[in-house]
């Protein structure tokens, strides 16, 4: 029982709510620095942690995490996963500042960076709970910037005795002169992805 059985059908709809999830929280995105944002078609895949962390660019590649539990009607947590230049796009865009590195960031930045972020995984939980119906909660998110093979410790644990295999929806997002990386990782229970499935009329895993 778990992610790795899913179905054709299955990662079809979570490639579904992948795409419409990651549509929203680009509307959200463009809303706060009121300009155009695209985004390219979402990459949503069932892989096990040690694989995401190498699609994403390596253990010690430096990024900052944010792990927002879920609660209500699904259990589990999400995670958003933001490259440098995402998190420089932000600052740069929404606080008039001229950063290119993390070690220019100070404690109002990431302050910043954690609300902004807070209200683009809100965007993409809320598309959720809107195709299904269910009631979808997030709790504040905890943050921290680190190396990502540490950051991925989180899933890691948190999934070992339900599966070894996440639900990780690669992104990229972009303004006129800045095309950014920031990652999403999916981790509801099983009971939880299976009340998502059935609300959508798919058969449980």
């Amino acid at each position: 029982m778990g992610l790795n059985n899913l179905s054709d059908l299955h990662i079809d709809v979570l490639r579904e709510i992948g795409n419409i999830g990651s549509g929203n929280a680009a509307s959200s995105l463009s809303q706060m620095m009121d300009r155009p944002v695209d985004i390219a078609i979402p990459n949503v895949a069932i892989l096990d942690v040690n694989d995401a962390i190498a699609d994403m660019g390596g253990a010690e590649l430096q990024i900052v995490g944010l792990l927002l539990p879920l609660s209500g009607d699904v259990d589990g947590m999400m995670m958003f996963l933001l490259g440098r230049e995402f998190a420089c796009m932000l600052l740069n865009a929404l606080m008039s500042m001229d950063v290119k590195d993390f070690s220019e960031i100070d404690e109002m930045g990431y302050s910043a960076i954690q609300e902004m972020s807070n209200i683009m995984a809100a965007s993409f939980v809320n598309a959720i709970a809107d195709m299904t119906g269910l009631q979808i909660d997030l709790s504040p998110p905890s943050t921290a910037t680190d190396m990502l093979g540490a950051i991925m410790n989180a899933p890691a644990i948190y999934y070992s005795n339900i599966s070894d295999k996440i639900i990780f929806i690669k992104n990229e997002f972009g303004t006129s002169d800045v095309k950014a990386p920031a990652h999403i990782i999916m981790m509801p229970d099983v009971d939880s992805l299976n009340k998502i499935l059935g609300k959508l009329g798919i058969d449980a895993i």
